[in-house]
């Protein structure tokens, strides 16, 4: 089942004395149920644009958006309960503690405050719950707001760039908290990131988008295959005569940390063949695999 689908959104933004700018092209996304869906896409992308749009915050110009089968924004309000979303840096009262913070939304959402336990315990901050808000680091206080975000048990949770502004150990706890997230097999995120390394480590499956189209979706595994670098690690017990016997063939190589890479390599084969033939000889020849981050440029690359 797709929790979110997203076919042919058009907008448009015009602003007085300019030719109107368009953010969405005819973009399509789908998000399946009970996964962990990365959003990803330059500045300026479309990214917001589109979350804005399925949270009814903007309407689109032309196309469709359907959340957990519904349309939207035309139903929105019989799904929104259902939906939990970060989408910009979430506001608290700073002197207030974590736990009270929450006991008021939940208050206002009909919630329990056995529920306010529960979100406190999902995201690790039940021991610090009486700590003011003021007092929390960055990465505490992005919990607290996913937390909030889960406080009506969301069928899907949207987080907008969770990890923005963080510091490393901020970056890691968040990435824990997806990572336990998209594992109960209970709820569906759809992560907008900027952040590709943590996309690639806590997604299954990944969309990315340029000038407000469509480029490249699928599992990440899939999408990383679809960009092999063709590049090969090559070790030798002799690293400066196995580059002079390659290079001198037409191999282009550079410098690993201990080792060589020979790059766009189309037939392994003819390196094993080229260095015998010279004399030498392999202690490792192995592809290297692509990032996400290295796909995501060459994909976006007519964008920057």
């Amino acid at each position: 089942m797709a929790v979110v689908e997203v076919a042919g959104a058009h907008k448009s933004y015009r602003r007085r004395g300019k030719p109107a700018e368009k953010a969405l092209d005819g973009l399509d996304l789908t998000v399946a149920e009970h996964r962990v869906h990365g959003f990803l896409g330059p500045n300026g992308s479309g990214k917001t644009t589109t979350i804005r749009a399925l949270l009814g915050l903007v309407r689109l110009d032309t196309g469709s958006m359907q959340l957990l089968g519904r349309p939207v924004p035309e139903q929105l309000p019989g799904v929104i309960g259902s939906i939990g979303a970060l989408v910009e840096a979430p506001l608290f009262f700073p002197s207030f503690s974590g736990r009270r913070n929450l006991n008021l939304l939940a208050r206002v959402a009909g919630v329990s405050r056995n529920r306010v336990e529960e979100c406190l315990d999902i995201v690790d901050l039940r021991e610090r719950g009486d700590d003011k808000y003021k007092g929390y680091s960055l990465g505490m206080k992005q919990r607290l707001g996913i937390a909030a975000a889960l406080l009506k048990s969301p069928t899907l949770l949207v987080l907008d760039e969770p990890s923005n502004g963080l510091d490393p150990a901020g970056i890691r706890e968040v990435r824990e908290l997806i990572r336990r997230l998209g594992s109960d097999g209970q709820t569906t995120v759809l992560l907008s990131s900027h952040l590709l390394s943590e996309v690639q480590q806590v997604c299954d499956d990944v969309t990315i988008i340029a000038r407000g189209t469509l480029v490249a979706t699928g599992q990440v595994a899939d999408v990383l295959a679809s960009g092999s670098t063709g590049d090969v690690r090559l070790r030798s017990p002799d690293p400066q005569a196995a580059y002079d016997v390659l290079t001198a063939a037409g191999f282009t190589m550079t410098s690993l940390a201990d080792a060589w890479r020979v790059h766009a390599v189309t037939d392994p084969s003819a390196i094993t063949r080229t260095l015998a033939d010279a004399g030498q000889y392999l202690s490792e020849l192995s592809p290297i695999p692509v990032d996400l981050e290295s796909v995501f440029l060459d994909l976006t690359a007519a964008d920057q």
